[in-house]
């Protein structure tokens, strides 16, 4: 057999009270792996047994250990009835299955009862021990890794990134068949978990099998996403960027590609050593299947976000040999593979030469015209017509490739919409080729590349252009054009000029839709989804030029629906590039008879416009350099009429120019006003209020222009959930009502945050659920990181002080909690009348839970809790290891809803259970630290009358172990320390 696992049953504590005679408990152990179950002897009337059982031996082939889960099912023993269930453990044994992983899982784990939540924690040790298998045609693929971080991870370098790589599987729901109308809510929810646990494993080894394929070793950037169809099924489905990656050996290699974004924001964590050769990139063919169209797409992409060109004929006499070489180079390399996506979103400098915008596109099914719902053909069809929009829509742009890609979905009852995006983009030919680019070419490619501006110039024709838009000078080289604003999904390039801050800029729309069945219902939500678009970014535009801005960064637009309206949210970092031009004001027209009222209200909106505008850049500190007419290269022309303006109608041409030409500055953006829903775009922009002095937020992994970071952060997870009055219910008190949840949702983070002050609110990530009719659910998952104080100029130096003094201070409390809570939480709030729920996060279990871990500590280093972050890095710290992708999926119901607090406390303990079980599966690998976290998938369902709830949660994230700055130069000294290193379960917590 090529695998054997062995496993080893420890010990319990904490268990529950079984039997109430006695107030203890007959616990025993079942260990099933497969169809191969063993059992513990039973340990008799104690709540701390102690099993220290056998080794438990499964010889199986290495296609199990990827697909099936390690299941632990703790029992209480009973003589004269059925065994009493107390929880289980689901342990994924995938990451032991890499030759850099680690060799044992030891621990204690949570015991988990999807009824009762967690019941007390088990000790296991489980091994490996895998044999070679060269058979070429073998179904396994051990060796792949998998990393949920959308950039290079820290301490790798990339030696070739081959491309996109797909897949879904699909398996009848649990839920939803017969047998589920007889057995229990605790047998259906177990059900659904288990089978969700093996889709999972299947689908990660049959991408991993197509990585093989490619000759690459690992998957960058992956992302894995359940949707819950109802009768039509359960699938499950993944997209990811297979690369070849190198491991950086020594310490003096990683700590360049290692370091966190800290004092040198030149300095990407992507650069790697010379050294170790040229990166370069070669992409495969995309994986689809073929299938028939179900119903009517709708797709778009957006003019204003648009890219940097190829070289125009207006480029100097210098750029010109260049741009056709690197023309020619490009076509060459795309000739002989198709177009790529990549789910990457920051990339090593000189990867990008252009961006042109985002691309997206979205389609509405109905599942139950699938004509075989067990098979994925279907679904692949769809998925396929969805990536070929976007590949046309790029190349319209002028691009041939994708980045930033990412795909969602949407579901209520039978309709579902599929939704991609991505930013199109010309990429360096040096990274499409395999093996090393000729020296000369790569210096002449680093020396024309302009730097800080490339990626802004447009890659299209300019006399060709797809749409009309605001073309100038590159305000930077003077040599290239480029738009008058950019938008796109990836982070900010490193080397991108950026004067003063960033900042979160956010559009929220909501329309209500009629209640219909089937075709109908498909045909009003896909007559609604151009308009929601337009909207949006409508919004978007219109808040960009509020904060002085140009370019937004990260976007993210989602589109969901339910049964009786449809919502989108879209959330960007705005910055302002140094190469595009600056923005113009917005000047806001009127076209109603003449009333001196009216026209005093009008002239009262304009100036509070103006006035936010000056104060927005003054407090981001938007200062950029005037500009001499003098300066070497093409002057900059005159500002040209612009054509296109942001109102809420669609107006004919004619009407266009006549507004044009009779109002305002001739570079200005324009809003008519001339009905209610123009006032409420007006007033929406103005209520928006910004943070409190001291804070800033962004929805990237790092603000632009912020570099002096502490090694101070705190992750924080909140959700709210509303229930709207059906009376009188209005596109616009909908408008209304969501903008109050979003805004008080970031407020009370700003609250419980403020003894942090100065920091920054990082990676905000901000999903939108309608999972019942009337019902609006809003989750938050982000990073509060502290700067220097000299960074925070809208702050006293006194206050400051006082409030880093206080933070430091707490910060001894801070590590007795296995969550991480903010220093000055406050307790758990009652639950509010709005039902307004804000997770704040305490853990039900003990600090002992998280400190006896069953491998000692290295030296010189104290076993504290495992940290959690979104973010790809740790400020102050060295990640030296990835341990294996966490991914873990859970159930949890009630029948005592008001009796646990209501929606508040049901939701606020489940959450810090799934806190505790993922930090307990960490350490159980040796590691001391999860980034790149993500909360995927929240799915709240709540019956009020019969007192019931249940929720399902899937979350994801890197396992690693971190070092911290400080102590690397003491580790790197001490020789016995490597062999300590892989004993470190605690490690050391940043703080």
């Amino acid at each position: 057999m090529p695998g054997k696992l062995k496993v080893k049953i420890v010990a319990g504590r904490h268990l529950p009270v079984m039997d109430r005679a006695s107030d203890l408990t007959d616990a025993f152990v079942e260990v099933k792996f497969g169809n191969t179950t063993f059992k513990t002897d039973v340990y008799l009337k104690s709540l701390n047994p102690q099993w220290n059982s056998e080794w438990f031996k499964f010889e199986v082939d290495d296609e199990d250990l990827q697909d099936e889960p390690l299941q632990i099912t703790v029992l209480d023993h009973d003589t004269y009835s059925a065994n009493d269930a107390i929880g289980k453990v689901y342990i994924d044994i995938d990451p032991l299955l890499y030759s850099e992983a680690a060799t044992v899982i030891s621990g204690w784990f949570p015991i988990y009862d999807t009824i009762h939540g967690i019941r007390g924690e088990i000790n296991v040790v489980v091994k490996v021990d895998l044999f070679n298998d060269l058979n070429r045609f073998r179904q396994s693929s051990c060796g792949v890794k998998f990393f949920c971080t959308t950039s290079i991870p820290k301490c790798y370098r990339a030696v070739i990134i081959h491309g996109f790589v797909e897949e879904l599987v699909v398996n009848e729901d649990p839920e939803y068949q017969w047998i589920d109308r007889i057995r229990t809510p605790r047998a259906s929810n177990e059900a659904r978990q288990r089978l969700i646990s093996l889709m999972s494993g299947e689908l990660q080894r049959k991408i991993g099998l197509k990585v093989l394929e490619m000759r690459g070793n690992a998957v960058v950037g992956y992302l894995q996403c359940f949707d819950l169809e109802g009768e039509s099924g359960l699938v499950v489905r993944a997209i990811g960027t297979a690369c070849t990656l190198d491991k950086l050996s020594s310490p003096a290699a990683f700590l360049p590609a290692c370091n966190s974004p800290s004092k040198e924001m030149k300095e990407s964590p992507l650069v790697h050593p010379p050294s170790h050769g040229c990166r370069s990139t070669h992409n495969s063919p995309i994986h689809t299947a073929t299938g028939s169209r179900l119903t009517q797409n709708f797709s778009v992409s957006v003019p204003t976000l648009i890219y940097t060109g190829m070289g125009s004929g207006s480029a100097g006499k210098e750029g010109g040999p260049f741009k056709a070489l690197l023309r020619q180079q490009t076509q060459s390399a795309l000739e002989q593979r198709e177009f790529p996506f990549f789910t990457l979103t920051a990339f090593p400098p000189g990867f990008l030469v252009h961006v042109g915008g985002v691309v997206s596109a979205r389609s509405v099914k109905l599942l139950d015209r699938i004509h075989n719902p067990d098979e994925p053909e279907t679904r692949d069809a769809w998925w396929a017509e969805i990536r070929q929009e976007i590949k046309s829509h790029a190349k319209a742009l002028g691009c041939h490739a994708v980045v930033g890609y990412s795909e969602s979905t949407s579901i209520c009852e039978e309709v579902c919409i599929l939704s991609a995006s991505g930013t199109a983009a010309v990429l360096n030919p040096r990274f499409l080729q395999d093996g090393t680019v000729e020296g000369c070419l790569e210096q002449r490619l680093e020396e024309n590349l302009p730097v800080g501006c490339g990626f802004c110039h447009i890659p299209y024709d300019e006399l060709n252009m797809p749409f009309p838009a605001h073309l100038t000078y590159c305000y930077n080289c003077r040599k290239q054009k480029v738009p008058d604003v950019l938008f796109t999904t990836i982070d900010l390039p490193t080397d991108a000029t950026v004067i003063g801050k960033g900042c979160l800029i956010q559009a929220r729309l909501c329309r209500l839709k009629k209640k219909a069945q089937a075709e109908a219902n498909a045909t009003a939500i896909s007559n609604l989804l151009p308009f929601m678009e337009y909207e949006v970014h409508t919004q978007l535009m219109n808040k960009l030029k509020l904060k002085g801005m140009n370019a937004l960064f990260g976007l993210r637009i989602q589109i969901t629906v339910g049964e009786n309206m449809l919502m989108g949210l879209a959330s960007a970092t705005g910055v302002y590039l140094a190469a595009l031009p600056t923005p113009g004001g917005i000047q806001i027209a009127g076209k109603t008879p003449n009333d001196g009222s009216y026209e005093q209200h009008i002239s009262h909106m304009q100036k509070k416009i103006n006035d936010t505008i000056a104060k927005n850049k003054e407090l981001y500190e938007i200062n950029p350099p005037e500009i001499s007419e003098e300066i070497i290269g093409s002057p900059i022309p005159e500002p040209r009429q612009r054509s296109r303006l942001l109102r809420s109608q669609s107006e004919s041409s004619d009407e266009v120019t006549e507004l044009d030409l009779s109002h305002g500055k001739k570079d200005a953006f324009v809003l008519e006003i001339d009905d209610t829903d123009a006032m409420e775009d007006v007033h929406s922009l103005l209520t928006d209020v910004p943070p409190p002095s001291g804070f800033y937020s962004c929805n990237t992994e790092i603000m632009p222009g912020i570099n002096n970071w502490t090694s101070e952060i705190q992750m924080f997870t909140s959700v709210r959930v509303i229930r709207l009055s059906s009376l009188n219910l209005t596109n616009q008190a909908l408008n209304k009502n969501f903008n109050d949840l979003c805004e008080n949702l970031l407020k009370s983070l700003y609250f419980k945050l403020r003894s942090m002050i100065p920091c920054c609110l990082c990676h905000v990530n901000f999903t939108v659920s309608l999972p019942e009719d009337e019902l609006i659910q809003v989750t938050v998952t982000a990073v509060a990181i502290t700067f220097d104080k000299n960074q925070a100029l809208q702050t006293t130096k006194t206050h400051v002080e006082k409030s880093l003094q206080r933070a430091s201070t707490d910060n001894e409390e801070l590590l007795q909690f296995p969550l991480e809570l903010c220093s000055d939480s406050l307790p758990s709030h009652p639950f509010p009348p709005a039902k307004a729920v804000t997770v704040e996060k305490a853990s039900p279990m003990g600090e002992g839970n998280f400190r006896n871990r069953s491998a000692p500590p290295c030296a010189n280093s104290t076993v504290g809790v495992v940290k959690m972050t979104p973010l790809s890095f740790i400020p102050g710290a060295k990640i030296t290891k990835y341990l294996g992708i966490i991914n873990m999926f859970f159930i949890r119901e009630t029948t005592s809803l008001r009796e646990e607090g209501g929606v508040s406390g049901f939701l606020h303990a489940f959450i810090a259970e799934v806190f505790a079980m993922v930090r307990a599966h960490v350490a159980a690998l040796g590691g001391n630290a999860v980034v790149s976290y993500i909360m995927k998938q929240c799915v709240f369902m709540e019956n009020p009358n019969k007192n019931q709830a249940q929720c399902l949660i899937n979350v994801s994230g890197d396992a690693v172990v971190f070092v911290r700055e400080s102590e690397l130069e003491v580790v790197s000294t001490q020789q016995p320390t490597a062999n300590c290193q892989p004993s470190c379960t605690g490690g050391e917590v940043t703080t």
